[in-house]
Formats: structure tokens, C-alpha cells, sequence
């Protein structure tokens, strides 16, 4: 401790001895070395401030310092050193001892360990060996793997299987890239699979546009397939169908049961195979991208692809007209559906259900805005038919795998009208073209067939037995021909209307059947009338065709319901009024004025009547000898051609002119004076006239159509009677005059009994050698010529005579009741009562026997002919009693007893019946029902209501 004291004390003292400044940088130093700092910083001061002499004279002042210091030390520590070294002599000693010990020790541990480590590192160099052996062995497996792995690529690739190619690739990526040994193939690997990946992409992207470009032109043939497909199939339905019609007609018109069965076609298979095509190319390419992890960009590209492809299937040629092409427009755009619909159920979503739906609706309205000015630019019905059945069917192909086509069958449905003014058009032309080719001349059928094709086709023979052939019919060859045209015309307007979307379209048929029935045709007759008929025979022929048309009428409402798939008894139910009235009415009044004519030209004879004449004619005037040959002329040709009904109206027409003209020629001015022989003469003449009246009996099958031929007589004959009476003033009495005398005019019987006045005349006999005693013929007569007179004056000044009042009122009765008198020579049966009160007959069934009614009161009776009578009417069960009671009024039945009606399980009482309208009223007390008045058009039948099998069952008259 001592000697180090001293130590520090030489360090200070040496220091002391330098100057401040380097005492200070020779502490900072000092300390730095002593804890053991680093130098640098004051070299780098010492040669930056270019004073490394400085730093060195430092240096060699601390080392001196530290010299003394160790000095100091080891002179403090003498004896300690001294000791240590003794300790350490003793050491190496034992040291010594100590080495010889292990070299022995080594050489007896060499000479055993020299074989064990030469052995040692035999086994060391062996082990080395194997493990690079090894290495090497896996390397080269791992090799071999890649090279089968590239060469298996390759063999794919060239082959063209590019999913394995990728897959091999995947394998090399994933397994064995970062384990390849060599570094040349691995660089070769890593440069030549996004090489090889493109490459299959590039080839995947062209085998896919060649898809497209095929699959475009496979989309045209797979739409006109498809579209061949529905077709087929609707003219199954449509066979079946008329298979239907066949057996409903036959059932209809045969007298005897039959039994048909429709049987479906069992070879009818599904052509769906037909519809194949082929995928493959599209769902590869979609794999391939999946595995190149691009799926979004394909579909994305598929989807840009596509629409550009629809676009230009929209795109419609000006340079070809579109009747020609619109087959390969909706084709086209068929088969890109049936494709797209393909692809979205198997194509595990390369396409959206979303993205199908839009492309529809696009396409659908691209159709409908082409249909639209299509259709708005064609002026042929045919051309637009023919357009509407393809679309048809392209909505049925399309909707049978699952796409909405109303909106192009909306399309459809919207220019129906059009459609059917063209066809009215066209239809117009081809009645007027037939008509004009008319020779008016009876139509002659050589052949059976031609009877088939002319006249049962149209189910207006008169009879079911066929004819002998040659066979000449009552119409000439307009009839057929204007029935094929308006049969075409059905079969067309049915055609439109099918498969437009709406089920029930008879109405709609019907309303232009209506039309081109009573506008076309009639206006065509009608013109034809007026125009083109010049004589007799033409009249008769015209009226004759008119009325076989009548019957044909019936056919074309039947044959348009068929059609239309509605029941016939529908169809029978809307029937209404004879659409060609307007012609057969011109065609009676032209034949009756044709007649007229020729009767006045006859009645010329009459001049030569002497209206004085001391004999009365026996055989009758020559004027009505001349009349009834011609008549009977005309009766024996036109019976042949006319039907009753026809050759009835203008009978009677006629004779009502020739009456007529007998009252006029009584009227006339040149006749002054008659005597009771003229009178008796015109008897004569008239019961001529009612002789052949008589003698057209057979011909007419009503009692009452003979009776109307007479009753055409009736004014000269009630006229003749009433001069020829005994007691003339009897035509004063109601009675009497309402019952015998109701066709006469008073102003016209005062006209001709004055010219009976003549003292000199003998109506009322011979006045003997007593003359002085009346006459009592006369005096009736005077009477009443003069009771007339004031009858007429008063009737001119109403004001002036008081006293006469009930004698006018007696004639007021007389006129207003004069115009039931034809009625109450006739009685009206209980059907045509209800007609009178403005009712249908079918509010009454089939078998009513008779009935009572007032006038006064409408209270009436009728009666049925059995005890009850029950009928189904579509939900309803009806009740007759067999005595009905009520009052009737112009549309109003009340205090109905007798009729009664079930409901759900009770009866109740129909006790008001009302005509409003188009409807009918039922009232069963506080409650009613409405019901159209189509329904009653006809009357049902006891048992079977309407479902009976004679469904034109006549009401028979009473």
C-alpha cells in the first residue's frame, strides 16, 4: 500500500510538471485508456489538427507513468513473487512427473487407437459415400418424375388434352419445381409452363370461336326443328280434333246409335333427341378457364359474345321481303334460346338465370317492334296468317322449355283486326268475282263426288237420300262457291285466332262471320239484285240461291263453333236473325215486282169487262183465265227451284195485287154503273183464283200456308161478298165487321155501292107489277151508304157533330181491332202469344197443348200435356206444372202459379218474369236473378231440357 502511495505521488508530480493545457489532454486521455475507451477521437484530433507528435509524447508520458507505477508495485510484492515462484518450482516438478505419466499413458492409448480410428474413418468416407450416393439416387428420381411429368404434358398437348396438360403442370408447380435438383431444368420449368398455359389458352379461345361461329348457324336448323316439333305436334291436336268433329257429326245426323272411340297415336314418341347439339367445345373451354383460374373473364366474355351474336340475328334484311325471311328471323333467334336454356341448366353456372331472362326480354321486344311494323306494312290477310302461324309456333317451341311468350301473342291478338279486314277484303273480291261469273242458271252434278264437294259439304241438301246423277239442283254454281268462300273464311279467322293466348274466341269469329255475312255477301246480293237481274227466271234463281244460303247460314255457325271447340248447343243459342235479310227481302220484292208487272199487264184485260152485262160469266173473265195459266206456269217451274216458304210469300204477294186490282178496277173512274152479273162474274173470277189457292195445297205442309194464300184474297172477296149479301148492313155491327168483313175500307165500299144504286140496275132482284112495294136488298143497302157517309164526315170534322159520337167510337173499335182479325182467323199458338208480349218462346218447354187468354185483363191458362214436366237447365232443376197461370203485359209476366225452380235443396216459387233488354228477369219474391237472352231463344224439352239429341226440335203450332 505503501509503494503504491508513492507511485501516485511521482504520477502527480510528473504531471504537475507539465504545462495546464496538455495536463488537461493528458487526464482525458489517461481516463480514457484506464477505462478501457477507445482512441480514435484523439487520433483523429491529433492528425486533424496536425499534432500527432503531440499525441505520441502523451502516449510515451502515461507509459513511463505506468512503468513507475508497475514498479512500484512488484517492489511492494517481492516477497509474495518469491513465494509464488518457489510454489510454482514445486509445480513443475510435479508437472514433470505428470507428463511422463501421460506420455505413457499416450503411447499405450496410441498404439490402441491407431487401428480403431483407421477403422473409424473407413466408416466416416463409406457413410459419406452413401449419403451423396442417396442424394444423388433422389435427385435423379425427382428428375425422372418431372421429365415423365413433361413428357406426359407433352403427349397431352399434342393430342389436344389440354385439361391434362394443365394438370401436369399443376403437378410440376406444386410438387416438384422447388425440389428439382438441377437448376438448368428448373429454369427451363419456370420459363416454359406460363408459356405452354398461354398457349392452351390461345387454343382454348380459337376452338371456342370456331364454337361460336358453328353453334350460330347449328341455332338456325335447331329453331326451324324445334318449330317443325310444335308444328307436328298442333296437327296431331288438330287431327284429333277433327277425328272429334267426325264422330259429334256423325252422332248428330245418324238415326241410329254409334259408338266412335278417338284413339291417340302410340307411336307418337319424344322427339326431344332430335334437338341434340353439341357442347362440348363451349363447357371445355369453360373448364379450361376455371383450372386457369379465369372463370369470371370467360363468362364475362360468353355473355359479351352472345349478345353481340343476338343483336345480329335482330337485324331484319330490307333486300328480302319479310314473308320470305321471317321463317329464318324467328328460326334463328329459336335456336339461340334453345341453346342459351341448354346451357343454364347444365352449365353449373357459366350463365345466370338473370342474365338468360334479360337476353329474352331484349329479344322479346325486338319481335314485337319488328312484328308491330311488319304487320303494319301488309295489305295481303294471307301473308299475315302465315306469319302469325310461325310466331305461333315459335311461342309454343319456346314455351316448352320454359320461356314467357305473352307479349308476342299479345302482338298477335292486336292486329287481328286488320287481319280480318283484309280477309273481309279479299273475300269481298272473290263473292264479287263469283257473282259476276253467275249465268243464273241451275247447277248441273254429273258425279257423286261433285254432289259430296257441292252440297253435302255444306248440309244444304233437302233430303238424306243421294240423288240420281246427272242431278239438277235448285241453286246455281254461286251457292257453293260463295259457301267455300266463306267457309275459307272461317277456317282462316279460326286459324288467326288459335293459339293467340286466348281460349275462348268463338265470340270474336262469330262477329266477323256476322259481318262478312250480312255486309259482304248481303251487300254483294243485294247489289247483284239491282244491278244484274233483268227477268223473272233471274229473280226466281236469285231468290232460290238466297234461300239454300239460308240453310248453309246454319252450317257456317256450326261449323265456326267446331272450330272453336265450343259446344254447338252455344253456339245455337247465339244464333241470330237471318244475316242475308236485306238481299232475300229484295230478291221476294223483286220477283213479286216482277210478277206485278207481268199480273198488270194481264189485269189489262179486265177493260174488257161489261160491268152491265145481263148474263153473269160461268167460266170466269178472260183476264183471270190469262192470270192463272201464267200462275201456273210459274208455279210448275218454280216449285222446282223455290222453297215453300219463298214460293208461299210471293204467291201471296201476288195475289194481293191481283186483289188489289180487282178493287181498283170496281174504284176505277171509267166504271159508272155495275149490276149484280158483273158482280157475279168477279165471284167467279175470284173463286178462280181461290181454286188455284186450293190446288197448291200439296206443296204446303201447315194448314195455315194455304189459308194465307186465300186470305191474300180477301179484300175483293170480302168485297164481293158484302155486295153480293142480303143483308149489307150488317157490316155496321162490330162483330161482324171484325169477324167477316176486317180487310175492307169504308171510304172504298161507299166508293162502289153507289155505282149499285142505279134504279135500273137488278142487284137486289126484279122489281115486278108491284112496284110500288120496297125493295128490302136496297133499303139495307141505302142505309148503309148513308151511315158510312156520316161515319166519314164525321171522321173528317170531328168538331162539327155531336150526336154520332157512339157511332165513332163503335168505328175506332172497328179499325184498332182490325188488326187482330187476320190473328183470330188464325189462332196463334201459345208460343207465339208470348211473341206478341215481347217474349222468347223458351221461357215456355216443348208440349204445350193449349192455353186461354184475356185481352182485357192479360190474365191467362196454359196447359202442358202431361202432368208435370221437370228438365236440368245447367245447374238448375226446373218444374212445370201442368197448368201455368199468370198475367202477361208487354215484357211482364206476374202472379206467375206453376213454375218453380231448386235451389240447393229447396223449391221455390217463380212468381215475376221480366224483359229488360237483352236480359231475363226471374223473380221467385225477395230474391231474383238475370240471365241473358240468348238463352232462351229456343224451347227446352221435357226430361233432357237441351241435351236431348234432337236438338232442332220445332215447337209445333197449336
Amino acid at each position: 500500500m505503501h509503494s503504491m502511495r508513492s507511485r501516485r505521488k511521482v504520477a502527480a508530480t510528473a504531471v504537475d510538471g507539465c504545462d495546464s493545457g496538455e495536463k488537461s489532454e493528458q487526464l482525458l486521455l489517461s481516463s480514457a485508456i484506464c477505462n478501457g475507451e477507445d482512441l480514435g477521437p484523439f487520433v483523429r484530433k491529433a492528425f486533424a489538427s496536425g499534432k500527432p507528435e503531440t499525441l505520441l509524447q502523451l502516449l510515451r508520458y502515461f507509459a513511463r507513468s505506468k512503468e513507475s507505477e508497475i514498479e512500484q508495485v512488484c517492489k511492494a510484492h517481492y516477497q509474495d513473487f518469491i513465494l509464488a515462484v518457489d510454489d510454482l518450482r514445486s509445480l513443475l516438478s510435479d508437472v514433470d512427473s505428470l507428463k511422463s505419466s501421460l506420455s505413457d499413458f499416450n503411447s499405450r492409448l496410441q498404439s490402441v487407437a491407431g487401428p480403431l480410428l483407421s477403422s473409424l474413418d473407413s466408416f466416416v468416407e463409406a457413410q459419406n459415400v452413401s449419403n451423396n450416393v442417396n442424394t444423388a439416387l433422389q435427385s435423379v428420381t425427382t428428375c425422372i418424375k418431372v421429365i415423365e411429368l413433361c413428357l406426359r404434358a407433352n403427349h397431352h398437348l399434342s393430342k389436344g388434352s389440354f385439361y391434362m396438360v394443365l394438370k401436369c403442370l399443376d403437378s410440376i408447380e406444386n410438387e416438384f419445381l422447388d425440389k428439382t435438383p438441377s437448376s438448368t431444368l428448373k429454369r427451363m420449368l419456370q420459363r416454359k409452363i406460363p408459356e405452354i398455359r398461354s398457349h392452351i389458352e390461345r387454343e382454348v379461345n380459337k376452338e371456342f370461336s370456331d364454337w361460336l361461329v358453328e353453334i350460330r348457324a347449328v341455332s338456325r336448323n335447331l329453331g326451324q326443328l324445334a318449330v317443325g316439333e310444335a308444328s307436328a305436334a298442333r296437327q296431331r291436336e288438330e287431327d284429333l280434333r277433327i277425328k272429334q268433329r267426325q264422330s259429334e257429326e256423325h252422332i248428330r245426323f245418324s238415326s241410329r246409335d254409334f259408338v266412335y272411340a278417338l284413339q291417340e297415336d302410340d307411336d307418337e314418341n319424344d322427339n326431344s333427341g332430335l334437338l341434340g347439339f353439341d357442347l362440348t367445345p363451349l363447357y371445355r373451354a369453360y373448364h379450361i378457364h376455371q383450372t386457369l383460374a379465369l372463370e369470371d373473364h370467360f363468362k364475362q366474355y360468353y355473355l359479351e359474345n352472345r349478345k353481340l351474336q343476338l343483336t345480329s340475328d335482330f337485324q331484319v334484311s330490307s333486300m328480302t321481303p319479310f314473308l320470305e325471311s321471317h321463317q329464318t328471323f324467328f328460326a334463328q333467334i329459336a335456336g339461340f334460346f334453345i341453346v342459351e336454356n341448354r346451357v343454364l341448366r347444365t352449365g353449373k353456372g357459366l350463365i345466370s338465370k338473370m342474365d338468360v331472362e334479360n337476353l329474352w326480354e331484349t329479344a322479346v321486344t325486338k319481335m314485337c317492334s319488328v312484328l308491330d311494323d311488319q304487320f303494319s306494312r301488309m295489305q295481303t290477310a294471307n301473308h299475315l296468317l302465315l306469319i302469325k302461324d310461325y310466331v305461333s309456333l315459335f311461342g309454343v317451341a319456346l314455351s316448352r322449355v320454359g320461356y314467357p311468350v305473352d307479349s308476342l301473342l299479345y302482338v298477335l291478338s292486336k292486329h287481328r283486326d286488320k287481319y280480318h279486314e283484309l280477309l273481309l277484303s279479299d273475300c269481298r273480291k272473290k263473292i264479287a268475282e263469283a257473282l259476276a261469273a253467275d249465268k243464273f242458271e241451275q247447277m248441273l252434278m254429273r258425279k257423286e263426288y261433285e254432289y259430296t264437294m257441292n252440297v253435302l259439304a255444306f248440309h244444304i241438301q233437302t233430303s238424306d237420300i243421294i240423288p240420281a246423277f246427272p242431278y239438277v239442283a235448285p241453286f246455281s254454281s254461286t251457292v257453293p262457291d260463295c259457301c267455300r268462300i266463306v267457309r275459307s273464311f272461317i277456317e282462316d279467322s279460326v286459324s288467326f285466332m288459335s293459339y293467340c293466348g286466348q281460349m275462348d274466341f268463338y265470340d270474336v269469329v262469330k262477329k266477323y262471320l256476322d259481318q262478312l255475312l250480312s255486309e259482304v255477301l248481303d251487300g254483294a246480293l243485294l247489289k247483284l239484285i239491282n244491278s244484274s237481274v233483268h227477268g223473272v227466271s233471274q229473280a226466281m234463281q236469285v231468290a232460290a240461291n238466297i234461300a239454300v244460303l239460308e240453310r248453309a247460314c246454319d252450317f257456317f255457325s256450326r261449323h265456326a263453333a267446331l272450330l272453336s271447340s265450343i259446344p254447338l248447343r252455344t253456339a245455337e243459342r247465339s244464333r241470330r236473325q237471318f244475316p242475308l235479310n236485306k238481299s232475300r227481302d229484295a230478291a221476294g220484292d223483286i220477283l213479286s215486282g216482277m210478277l206485278k208487272t207481268k199480273v198488270d199487264g194481264l189485269m189489262t184485260l179486265i177493260e174488257n169487262v161489261n160491268w152491265m152485262t145481263d148474263e153473269p160469266s160461268q167460266a170466269g173473265n178472260e183476264y183471270v183465265n190469262e192470270i192463272i195459266i201464267y200462275l201456273e206456269t210459274l208455279v210448275s217451274t218454280a216449285q222446282q227451284i223455290l222453297p215453300t216458304q219463298v214460293l208461299k210469300r210471293v204467291l201471296q204477294d201476288v195475289l194481293s195485287h191481283i186483289s188489289m186490282k180487282i178493287v181498283e178496277a170496281l174504284l176505277s173512274d171509267s166504271v159508272k154503273r155495275i149490276n149484280v152479273n158483273s158482280i157475279t162474274g168477279i165471284d167467279v173470277d175470284i173463286q178462280l183464283l181461290e181454286s188455284f189457292a186450293d190446288n197448291l195445297a200439296p206443296l204446303f205442309s201447315e194448314e195455315g200456308d194455304k189459308v194465307q194464300l186465300k186470305n191474300a184474297l180477301a179484300e175483293s172477296r170480302q168485297l164481293i161478298n158484302l155486295l153480293l149479301s142480303n143483308h149489307p148492313e150488317n157490316y155496321m155491327n162490330p162483330v161482324i165487321r171484325e169477324r167477316s168483313y176486317n180487310a175492307l175500307d169504308y171510304r172504298k165500299v161507299v166508293k162502289i155501292s153507289e155505282k149499285l144504286r142505279d134504279p135500273s140496275d137488278r142487284l137486289f132482284g126484279s122489281f115486278g107489277n108491284r112496284g110500288a112495294k120496297s125493295n128490302p136488298k136496297k133499303k139495307s143497302l141505302d142505309a148503309l151508304i148513308k151511315r158510312l157517309k156520316d161515319m166519314a164526315h164525321e171522321l173528317d170534322f170531328p168538331g162539327c157533330v155531336e150526336v154520332n159520337r157512339r157511332e165513332l167510337e163503335i168505328l175506332f173499335v172497328y179499325i184498332i181491332s182490325s188488326s187482330f182479325a187476320v190473328a183470330d182467323d188464325k189462332r196463334l199458338s201459345a208460343y207465339q202469344a208470348l211473341q206478341r208480349y215481347d217474349f222468347p218462346v223458351g221461357i215456355l218447354p216443348i208440349g204445350v197443348i193449349g192455353y186461354e187468354l184475356k185481352r182485357e185483363t192479360g190474365e191467362f191458362s196454359a196447359y202442358l200435356s202431361g202432368t208435370t214436366c221437370n228438365f236440368p237447365i245447367d245447374s238448375y232443376q226446373l218444374s212445370y206444372k201442368s197448368t201455368i197461370q199468370g198475367t202477361i203485359s208487354p215484357g211482364r209476366i206476374t202472379n206467375l202459379k206453376g213454375v218453380s225452380v231448386k235451389f240447393i235443396f229447396f223449391w221455390l216459387n217463380i212468381v215475376e218474369v221480366i224483359h229488360d233488354g237483352d236480359k231475363m228477369e226471374f223473380s221467385v219474391g225477395l230474391a231474383s236473378a238475370n240471365f241473358p237472352i240468348d238463352n232462351f231463344y229456343e224451347s227446352p224439352q221435357c226430361g233432357c231440357g237441351f241435351t236431348c239429341n234432337h236438338l232442332n226440335a220445332t215447337v209445333s203450332s197449336i
